[in-house]
C-alpha cells in the first residue's frame, strides 16, 4: 500500500519555514533485542506513547537492528568478521594490542574493523553490521507509516571516526523518507554555493545521539521538528552519502599510498629497463 493509500500526507504545507524548534525525546522501554525479534513492531510500541506525527524522523542504532537481524558472531572470529565484511584494506597501523584496519565496507562505509563491535552485546560475541541499512530502515518505515498513518522517516545510526578529526560521531548509515542531503544553492547574500550540501541525515543521527548516550539503554530517539526534510519512502537513502570513488582524494592511508607509489615506480623502472635493453 502507498503512502497516499494510507492517507499520510507527504506535501510540506505551503510557505513552509525552517522550523525554530528542535526536539530530542529519548525512546524508554525497548529491552533487550534478540535474533528474529519483530523490530518494527517493537519500535512502534515503544514510540506510541509519544504520539507520533507527521514529520517525526525515528533514530535507529545499527546495534539493535544488528541483533534483530541476527548479526551476531562468536568473538573469536573477529579478525575473521573483518576480512569477510571488507572489500578494500583503506590503511593499517600496528599498536601494543593489535592491528587495527581501516577497511571499505561491503556497503562502500569506510570505518574501522568493518563496524565489527563488540560494546553493547552479550560477552564473547560480536555484532557486524545490518546487510542492508537502507533496507531496515525503509522495513521500520513502512511500518511506522502504516501504523500511525503519519509521514514518518526513519534513520539507521552508527559510531564512526572522521578523517583529521579526534573523536566519534553517530552518523546515518541507512535512511527511509528522509531528505539525506539538503543541497543549498544560494548563500544569504544570494552569492552561489558550488559544493554546499549539509549532511542532514548524519546531522540527525549525531543529535540523537546526545540523548541516546552509548551506556544508557535507549537505542532509539524520536527528532519533532524537521518536517522540510521528511519525505516519501522513494527518497535516496543513505547510500547516498557514501563518497564515490572518483571523487575521493584519499582512497589511501599514508603508509599505503607510499607504498603503492614504491611498487609503481619499480614496474615502470623495469619496464623502461627491458625497453632499453631491446633497442
Amino acid at each position: 500500500m502507498s503512502d497516499a493509500e494510507r492517507g499520510v500526507d507527504l506535501e510540506p504545507s505551503a510557505g513552509l519555514e525552517r522550523s525554530a524548534d528542535l526536539e530530542i525525546r529519548a525512546v524508554r522501554g525497548i529491552g533487550e533485542i534478540r535474533p528474529g525479534d519483530d523490530l518494527p513492531a517493537i519500535v512502534a510500541d515503544a514510540i506510541a506513547p509519544l504520539q507520533p506525527a507527521d514529520g517525526d524522523i525515528i533514530v535507529v542504532t545499527s546495534k539493535v537492528v544488528s541483533k534483530a537481524e541476527g548479526r551476531i558472531r562468536p568473538a573469536a572470529e573477529r579478525e575473521q568478521a573483518i576480512t569477510e565484511e571488507s572489500v578494500r584494506l583503506v590503511a593499517s597501523r600496528a599498536h601494543p594490542g593489535g592491528i587495527t584496519r581501516i577497511v571499505e565496507h561491503r556497503s562502500g562505509l569506510v570505518l574501522a574493523a568493518a563496524g565489527v563491535d563488540a560494546s553493547n552485546t552479550d560477552d564473547g560475541t560480536i555484532l557486524l553490521l545490518p546487510l542492508d541499512s537502507d533496507a531496515s530502515a525503509r522495513a521500520i518505515a513502512e511500518r511506522l507509516r502504516s501504523r500511525f498513518g503519519a509521514a514518518i522517516g526513519v534513520i539507521v545510526s552508527d559510531t564512526l571516526g572522521r578523517a583529521w578529526r579526534v573523536g566519534q560521531t553517530d552518523v546515518a548509515i541507512g535512511a527511509a523518507g528522509v531528505r539525506v542531503l539538503d543541497p543549498v544553492s544560494v548563500d544569504a547574500n544570494g552569492r552561489p554555493l558550488l559544493v554546499t550540501a549539509p549532511a542532514i541525515a548524519d546531522e540527525i543521527a549525531a543529535a540523537a545521539e546526545l540523548v541516546a548516550g552509548k551506556a544508557d539503554g535507549v537505542p532509539v530517539v524520536l527528532v519533532r521538528g524537521l518536517r522540510r526534510h521528511v519525505t516519501g519512502l522513494d527518497e535516496p537513502g543513505a547510500a547516498r552519502l557514501v563518497r564515490p570513488a572518483g571523487d575521493d582524494m584519499f582512497r589511501l592511508g599514508s603508509d599505503e599510498a607510499y607504498r603503492a607509489g614504491r611498487e609503481a615506480g619499480r614496474i615502470d623502472a623495469l619496464a623502461e629497463a627491458g625497453a632499453a635493453h631491446a633497442g
